[in-house]
């Protein structure tokens, strides 16, 4: 069985996207937010950015074909941008912490 044939596979997938795209839209309005919401949203993105990043991990331990063509695409998009995957991740903890830190300095 492949990497996505997996019923198991296709419903985290799924459900790891929408809940991405959703804190995408929510974060649009995260200057609005109370300091209680902005605490709120960093940490379900932290959450999300975590279950991704294990996700990836998979993908990238897979020795199934289209898990490693997954890997090699998403590769050649960020590199399009000039950057690894591994800096994407390290740029959005970073941005994750710079949020963090400025309610700190805000409270």
């Amino acid at each position: 069985m492949g990497f996505f044939d997996s019923d198991i596979v296709q419903q985290e997938a799924k459900q790891l996207f929408e809940d991405y795209q959703s804190l995408v839209h929510l974060g649009s309005d995260y200057g609005k937010f109370d300091r209680e919401g902005k605490k709120l949203y960093i940490e379900q993105m932290e959450a999300v950015m975590d279950r991704y990043r294990i996700f990836m991990k998979r993908f990238e331990l897979s020795e199934d074909f289209m898990a490693q063509m997954t890997v090699e695409q998403m590769k050649t998009q960020l590199g399009q941008f000039g950057i690894t995957p591994q800096q994407m991740f390290d740029q959005m903890n970073l941005t994750l912490e710079r949020m963090k830190a400025e309610l700190e300095r805000n409270p």
